[in-house]
């Protein structure tokens, strides 16, 4: 496609106004979300001090996300998508809101704290299987690709500023960050209140083989199984965000501003890789590739857990992200060619639980591994796990190892 074909490609999905609001309010609701993030896990290590409560958010976000994501899904692809999104911006602007009254009221304690995440994690296992399901009903066939790939930049970019922004407004007090995220989330809503598409119900029974058929579906095709589960343990054991308010604080000594760059570094790697892979798409070898950068983000995480210099850790952070990319394009693409639309909501649940486990679960790992060898020791028997994850799945998962292309396979 020549510069002019993709000029006019972009100008025609920019003309779709139910996509533009809908890609609008998703971008606010995830700075919120990331803004929120940060604020809290800061302040947990502020009224606590315990590696083991920042990883108790973690799980305590992910134990009800993992309870309700297949029913959600379920929900999702027989009800209207944009009302269930919007729907879960309402719950977390209230979350937010009863966080800044709890810092105004001087109630703000360990219990409030976990009691949100729980909040938060309900939330966003209906959102995040609606958000998934809901942007091939808001342009042509013929557009979605390229509304595939500005969701993904877009909301890589919210990553970035999120963080940051969340570090830099908690220097003023952490009911300033709740505040604004509160905002956030509310125009996230007003603007999903207005995405129009044309809503046609699946007739989905309800029953449990209906609910777990997402489940199915993804066990029967080993390649996206392979895909999914490779990120989930890559992440899990790898992950070290609930330990970076103790690397800004106590090892890097940074502050908050230094917290929500550590942050952001991985998303700053994930969107110069999506940018990359955008002129340079992967064509050739995808399963491999996907191992190869798998070790890559496992190596990334020794060096980070090993360096005492910001810089590096800057670094280490942002390769990981650019590795960890490469297996989120690959596991959506094969997601979204190998699945029915009918289907849509039920495969994205499935996804979210892997998304879920591998960031709120990693987190709780993070958080008790710490707590047993010191955070450097966490991060680094983490960095090296993945690292065998990656060469074991090259012999549980030949399916995946042995993918060419990114086609519907036969």
């Amino acid at each position: 496609m020549d510069t002019n074909q993709l000029a006019s490609s972009f100008a025609k999905l920019l003309e779709q106004r139910p996509f533009v609001r809908f890609w609008l309010a998703r971008l606010f609701g995830t700075v919120a979300n990331q803004m929120l993030m940060v604020a809290l896990a800061w302040q947990m290590y502020d009224v606590t001090g315990s590696a083991w409560d920042l990883g108790l958010v973690g799980l305590f976000q992910f134990a009800p996300q993992l309870a309700m994501t297949l029913p959600a899904g379920h929900v999702v692809d027989r009800l209207h998508r944009g009302s269930i999104f919007a729907a879960c911006m309402v719950a977390q602007s209230l979350a937010a809101m009863l966080l800044w009254f709890a810092i105004s009221g001087q109630f703000a304690t360990r219990e409030l704290i976990l009691g949100v995440s729980v909040i938060f994690g309900v939330a966003r296992a209906f959102q995040l299987p609606a958000q998934q399901a809901i942007t091939p009903l808001l342009v042509p066939q013929f557009l979605l690709v390229r509304a595939i790939a500005l969701s993904t930049s877009s909301v890589q970019a919210a990553v970035i500023c999120g963080p940051a922004l969340g570090g830099v407004l908690y220097t003023f007090g952490p009911e300033v960050v709740y505040a604004s995220g509160a905002v956030l989330l509310l125009l996230a809503f007003v603007l999903t209140l207005f995405v129009r598409y044309t809503h046609v119900p699946t007739h989905v029974a309800n029953t449990l083989r209906s609910i777990f058929a997402g489940v199915s579906f993804v066990w029967a095709h080993k390649a996206l199984l392979g895909a999914m589960s490779l990120d989930l343990f890559a992440v899990l054991l790898g992950g070290a965000t609930a330990l970076l308010p103790i690397y800004a604080r106590d090892i890097l000594q940074v502050g908050p501003v230094g917290l929500g760059l550590l942050r952001a570094a991985p998303a700053v790697g994930a969107l110069l890789m999506s940018l990359a892979l955008t002129r340079w798409p992967l064509q050739r070898k995808v399963g491999l590739r996907m191992l190869s950068c798998v070790a890559v983000f496992g190596v990334c995480m020794v060096v980070f857990g090993l360096s005492t210099n910001f810089v590096v850790s800057l670094a280490a952070l942002a390769i990981s992200g650019a590795a960890d990319n490469v297996g989120v394009v690959i596991r959506l693409t094969l997601m979204q060619l190998e699945t029915p639309d009918e289907m849509r909501g039920r495969v994205a649940a499935v996804n979210t639980i892997f998304i879920g486990a591998s960031n709120q679960l990693g987190e709780f790992e993070s958080g008790a591994t710490a707590a047993l060898f010191g955070p450097v020791g966490s991060v680094v028997l983490g960095g090296v796990g993945t690292l065998l994850v990656a060469v074991g799945w090259i012999w549980l998962f030949p399916a995946l190892s042995k993918r060419d292309r990114m086609v519907r396979s036969s």
